[in-house]
């Protein structure tokens, strides 16, 4: 984290004054930085803690480019030319300079489950596994070196990737876990494999009950739980995980910051769901102790919105750094598991047409609830009609409740019939969205949805055209939390099978400006921070980034081989390359 302050491959340095009116220049800097120490000597104003120079795109639409950022403390003090803002160079200012590359504001997340992905690091990884064979090899290999009775868990699967694409069972790797419970999800989250063990823990046989916004898979011979559980179904079996002790949670929210500041994240909204109080704990355990490197903004489940308020009554929403925003919650499941629910059946499974994780009335009940108490409410929608449903509700409690800044949320948001994708920017409800799913959806989307109803997916120029707020995330754990890959897949819209080089729905491509948008100003503006992040300029909370490429010269599919050479938040540096220039 310090070593940018000592000198660097980036060309910071510390200014030193040996008297008044003599200079020194370390080492290794560029011509910027010794422009900045000469102007350093006849200016007289109060010195910047921070100054950086380089091309700037300031995200600012009536300052949009910028030579030279320059901070006090955690705020942006000057954007400008590099003449100007050399002026602010004192004797302690640091100074990073990367003329070749880009500077932009901090990368905001919209969307992820945080602490998970920083426990996720730490666990079984099977999201490239190619066949069953490697899949249970893996397995095999990870359970080796866990203690008896402790839970295996992790996974990312997808048998999309897999001949035949058949469904993970749990004889698969009974054999090779023979001492340890395991649970293991499929990339999107909705989907998991329990091995026998853990289905006996949690009293999973074939006379138990259905379970309601949920699918106990099994055998069509044998009636047998196949150990396959689809959204509130492995919630029963997850039920029976031990919770993390204080030190595992400080654990994994160590680990997960890292991991986002060194891609350029400043900032994340927590969509944590039932482990947030938990995670809420350990958050402010760090910020008490001056240890977040970004900024929190958490959505409880939105089943718990009583006791969301109770909170906020009693210890206020929070700080600049943690902050409590809103409430989260479910209307169905996902594409991969056919749990996302549509109007018409899927079209490789006819027999569904996805399922109501949450019922209507429920949804009903507390998002007005939520609504009356003056929480924001956001909502998992994914299919065609989870969403419509969602917007209607959010338009009925809006005309009940009368006019407010709530910035309704729908998260994913993504595939939508064409009469409901201007309901987004006429009832001001923002799609939340995670273009870095495109990587792997569009491979395999048109199985469940046919040649017409896939050209509904993740509409991104349609919502911008008919005036949405459009913001980007991640889901990490589910997809990798790297903005620059997300900005690539918005862009581009490349599978990873390398069967569409042009970009899969090519018309729903966005820009590299209305990408760095999405990621920057309008995450803020979704948790009502755009007044003091997402953009660059004077006033501003003095979080940036710096990219080794100007992604404004780059052919886009270059994109996704950028790298962050150093990360500021608050005006600290965080994160810093050591393949930095």
């Amino acid at each position: 984290m310090s070593k940018l302050a000592d000198g660097g491959s980036l060309g910071l340095g510390r200014m030193h004054h040996r008297d008044r009116r003599t200079c020194s220049v370390l080492a290794g800097w560029s011509a910027l930085a010794i422009l900045a120490t000469l102007s350093s000597c006849v200016h007289s104003s109060p010195p910047a803690d921070l100054v950086v120079f380089g091309r700037t795109w300031t995200g600012d639409r009536t300052n949009p480019w910028a030579a030279a950022v320059a901070a006090r403390g955690d705020t942006i003090l000057a954007v400008g030319e590099s003449l100007a803002v050399a002026g602010l160079v004192g004797p302690k200012t640091a100074v990073l300079s990367d003329p070749g590359g880009l500077v932009v504001p901090g990368f905001i997340d919209g969307h992820v489950h945080f602490l998970g992905g920083g426990h996720h690091l730490a666990s079984l990884d099977l999201r490239s596994a190619t066949t069953p064979a490697e899949f249970i090899r893996r397995v095999r290999e990870f359970a080796s070196r866990q203690r008896p009775g402790d839970w295996i868990t992790g996974g990312d699967w997808d048998h999309e990737l897999w001949p035949g694409a058949p469904l993970p069972r749990r004889d698969w790797i009974d054999s090779v876990t023979p001492n340890n419970p395991v649970l293991l999800s499929r990339l999107d989250g909705h989907l998991y494999l329990a091995n026998s063990a853990a289905l006996k823990l949690a009293g999973l046989t074939r006379d138990y009950p259905p379970v309601p916004g949920g699918t106990i898979v099994k055998d069509p011979r044998t009636g047998e739980p196949t150990g396959a559980l689809k959204d509130n179904a492995a919630g029963i079996v997850s039920a029976r995980i031990p919770p993390f002790s204080d030190a595992q949670q400080d654990q994994n929210l160590e680990q997960a910051m890292h991991a986002a500041v060194e891609r350029g994240v400043t900032a994340v909204s927590d969509m944590s769901g039932g482990e947030i109080w938990n995670d809420l704990a350990a958050y402010r355990r760090a910020d008490a102790a001056g240890r977040l490197l970004l900024r929190i903004s958490l959505y409880p489940p939105l089943r718990h919105w009583r006791a969301v308020v109770d909170t906020v009554t009693r210890a206020g929403h929070g700080n600049a750094w943690l902050q409590i925003i809103g409430v989260k919650g479910f209307a169905d499941g996902s594409l991969g598991s056919r749990t996302a629910l549509f109007f018409e059946p899927y079209a490789d499974d006819p027999k569904t047409s996805g399922l109501f994780v949450t019922p209507e009335d429920s949804l009903r009940a507390w998002i007005g609830s939520a609504d009356s108490a003056g929480l924001q409410v956001a909502v998992h929608a994914i299919g065609e009609r989870a969403n419509s449903l969602i917007l209607s509700i959010y338009d009925s409690v809006a005309r009940a409740h009368g006019p407010r800044d709530r910035r309704f949320r729908v998260e994913h948001a993504q595939h939508l019939r064409e009469q409901d994708i201007g309901r987004f920017g006429g009832q001001g409800v923002i799609a939340s969205m995670q273009a870095i799913h495109i990587v792997d959806d569009g491979s395999w989307a048109i199985k469940r949805l046919g040649p017409v109803r896939v050209h509904d997916s993740y509409v991104f120029r349609s919502l911008l055209d008919q005036g949405a707020h459009l913001q980007l995330g991640s889901d990490w754990p589910v997809a990798p939390l790297d903005p620059i890959l997300g900005i690539a897949a918005a862009v581009t819209r490349r599978t990873r099978d390398g069967r569409n080089p042009g970009g899969w729905l090519p018309e729903e491509r966005i820009t590299i400006e209305e990408a760095l948008r999405s990621y920057t100003s309008e995450n803020a503006f979704g948790v009502f921070a755009d007044a003091t992040r997402g953009r660059l300029r004077p006033g501003n909370r003095a979080d940036l980034v710096i990219l080794d490429q100007d992604l404004f010269k780059i052919p886009p599919e270059e994109i996704e081989n950028t790298r962050v050479l150093a990360t500021v938040v608050g005006g600290k540096i965080v994160y810093q390359s050591l393949a930095g220039r």
